[in-house]
């Protein structure tokens, strides 16, 4: 699919100045952020994070967040299933903090951590920054900083800042990508 965009792209007419006259034209950035998008999502269709969750019969993680001095250690996938109750007790502890509003978050998300909390053979508690974010909450930090995006996927329930205390953080993040 990737391939099919770039290969769509027309070469720009050269100007007089410009020495390389058969380069395409830059792609654009929406057509960029696509072609990312739709990396990132094969990516973590075929992730070793993800392959190491889907083979676990049972899955156990623990969570500490932040800013709620909240606790929570449990399980959440059991016997070829995620466990309503305990995805309902996520979702509380990811809420957002300032709003106190509540949304699902992906079960993909915390299959990625599982992943991450096996591959760094760490079973201490993930410390949640900021997980689900209301769209008022986002729109502030965004006012506050270029660095939150406009349509950011936390507040899809499918993002979070973490830390693992003992796991280097750019380590994590690497992993994780």
């Amino acid at each position: 699919m990737i391939l099919e965009k770039c290969d769509a792209i027309k070469p720009s007419k050269p100007s007089r100045d410009e020495p390389h006259r058969n380069l395409p034209r830059a792609v654009s950035r929406r057509t960029f952020l696509n072609g990312l998008a739709s990396t990132s999502a094969a990516a973590m269709l075929f992730n070793p994070i993800n392959a190491l969750a889907k083979f676990s019969a049972e899955r156990h993680l623990a969570f500490y967040n932040t800013h709620t001095s909240e606790k929570l250690d449990l399980v959440y996938y059991s016997e070829g299933g995620y466990l309503p109750d305990a995805l309902t007790e996520i979702n509380h502890l990811f809420r957002d903090h300032r709003t106190e509003d509540m949304h699902p978050i992906d079960p993909g998300l915390i299959d990625i951590l599982y992943g991450l909390s096996s591959l760094t053979q760490d079973r201490g508690m993930f410390q949640i920054i900021s997980g689900y974010r209301s769209p008022a909450t986002n729109a502030m930090l965004r006012r506050r900083s270029k660095q939150v995006a406009k349509k950011s996927f936390h507040m899809l329930g499918q993002a979070a800042d973490i830390r693992l205390p003992g796991v280097d953080t750019k380590r994590l993040r690497n992993m994780a990508i």
